[in-house]
């Protein structure tokens, strides 16, 4: 249950919603934020669409999942369309985020759906996971380990209070394992000992970091370890808290059936015997690697981290400012100079709104942030330091940011001087191109503008453009004061054609 996460009252009660597309399941959720500052959860709707069972040998999403998946986004469309497209957020994860035709599906749903759809890294996942889980328990103040099991990937986390302190995504879920170890139903001894083993190679990696950081409690999420919860209580084996010695009578009643679909458990759904198996396999490797004795569920997960992330940008406390600053100081980026570049972006960005429909607020604030970090390459090189910058933009750990979102930051940063290569934006829809490119020349020109002076000074030109051309005017003393900057943007005449934007550079008359 979401408890009061926001301190200023709104002008108004207003609905947020937020959608995760899971590799097992899809999870809707709405709520209202109140007059008081609350958040008052109205509606959850669950589907069961096995996403990551779709996956063929070659990584691709075959069409009757895609096709079962975009017909329960289209039951959930209805739901979303009274509700204002900046408070809902759309987030997919380990299936969306390897499928090789994953954009092709995203697509489709994005039509269906009426909104944008973001796939989240696997850290950023476990991230808005651990969020979800705190905000859904009793008291904060202690040291926590949280457990996510989802479809494809298990999230495992260590936080303080609201600080998430270790963030690790691994490659393995419910419905991977069942998938990679019981394709064909049957179970034995030998498989569940295999699939044992590489659940536990897994989290080898992490294991010893994590077990010298510590913890004082321990929380699983998501529907597999609710599941297992509810089994535990139904069949007697514990009062629903999930025990290392409870895992492993679970473990063996499984082995006494020869096929998943003979698993009859108390307390086991119908919906949730498919995958029960790989639930059970994964959550007990972690039992068994970190030296687990128990473990609690908690009903917060991923959705609900997805939805304080809402509320957190209501209230202009969004993560992503948080992570740039923090970039910033990491690599000695230059503020004043960066603050210059960004003042300037706004004042270009507000002037060519009406002449190039720029209408995308969260691509304005991806403007920005570029421009904040668009020198944090010098940190490697100053030789090509646009690329580096492009590399760590896309690389980087980047808490709040989604996938797409680090690759738009990218494309923005690499391009701001420089060649630009238009076979980079070929796989863009001419729409969607066309709105980078504009970006790309607004940071662009913001960038010369402020190459050589300072401190920011108000601008004296005059803009005017059209779809296909800019055009710059300049009083006379600007042309006898600043001859490199006129040098440059001259130069950025021929870079501009590239991309079929013509560029003039004017006197004011």
């Amino acid at each position: 249950m979401l408890k009061s996460v926001v301190e200023n009252k709104p002008d108004h009660t207003r609905m947020v919603a937020a959608v995760d597309l899971g590799s097992n399941s899809f999870h809707m959720i709405i709520a209202s934020l109140e007059e008081n500052g609350t958040l008052k959860v109205i509606d959850k709707i669950k589907e069961m669409v096995r996403l990551g069972a779709g996956l063929n040998s070659k990584k691709q999403l075959d069409e009757q999942t895609q096709l079962r998946a975009l017909e329960c986004l289209s039951r959930f469309s209805q739901r979303l369309q009274n509700i204002n497209k900046e408070d809902i957020r759309i987030a997919g994860t380990n299936t969306l985020r390897i499928a090789k035709n994953s954009h092709k599906f995203i697509k489709r749903a994005r039509k269906v759906l009426d909104h944008r759809i973001e796939i989240i890294s696997g850290v950023e996942e476990a991230r808005l996971v651990y969020h979800g889980a705190v905000y859904s328990l009793a008291e904060l103040g202690n040291k926590r380990l949280v457990v996510d099991i989802g479809g494809g990937s298990t999230e495992i986390i260590i936080g303080e209070n609201n600080t998430p302190i270790k963030l690790e995504s691994l490659e393995m879920g419910c419905v991977s394992v069942t998938k990679k170890f019981f394709d064909d139903g049957v179970i034995t001894k030998a498989r569940l000992k295999q699939a044992d083993l590489f659940a536990r190679q897994e989290i080898e990696g992490a294991r010893y970091d994590y077990l010298e950081t510590g913890w004082e409690q321990c929380v699983g999420t998501s529907g597999s370890i609710r599941s297992i919860s509810k089994v535990l209580l139904s069949t007697g084996i514990t009062d629903g808290v999930i025990t290392d010695k409870g895992l492993k009578q679970l473990l063996d009643k499984i082995a006494q059936f020869d096929f998943i679909c003979d698993i009859k458990l108390d307390g086991l759904s119908n919906d949730r015997q498919a995958v029960f198996i790989g639930g059970l396999v994964v959550l007990n490797a972690v039992f068994k690697s970190l030296k687990l004795k128990e473990m609690i569920a908690s009903d917060g997960a991923l959705r609900e981290g997805l939805m304080l992330d809402i509320v957190g940008r209501i209230k202009h406390e969004d993560i992503r400012e948080v992570t740039v600053e923090h970039l910033v100081n990491r690599y000695g980026i230059r503020t004043e100079h960066a603050d210059n570049i960004v003042l300037s972006c706004k004042h270009l960005y507000k002037k060519l709104n009406k002449y190039w429909s720029l209408k995308d607020e969260n691509q304005r604030l991806l403007l920005l942030w570029a421009a904040r970090l668009h020198e944090m390459g010098l940190a490697i090189s100053h030789t090509g330091y646009n690329k580096h910058s492009a590399y760590l933009a896309l690389n980087s750990d980047m808490p709040g940011f989604s996938i797409q979102e680090q690759q738009f930051l990218c494309l923005l940063i690499r391009y701001h001087r420089s060649k630009i290569l238009s076979e980079d934006f070929d796989s863009f829809s001419s729409k969607y191109r066309r709105k980078v490119l504009y970006l790309i020349v607004i940071l662009r020109i913001a960038v010369i503008l402020n190459r050589s002076i300072p401190q920011y000074q108000k601008p004296d030109y005059e803009i005017k453009a059209k779809k296909k051309s800019l055009t710059l005017k300049f009083p006379e003393h600007w042309f006898d004061e600043n001859p490199l900057t006129i040098a440059d943007l001259k130069n950025e005449v021929d870079y501009l054609a590239a991309i079929n934007i013509e560029l003039n550079i004017k006197h004011l008359k």
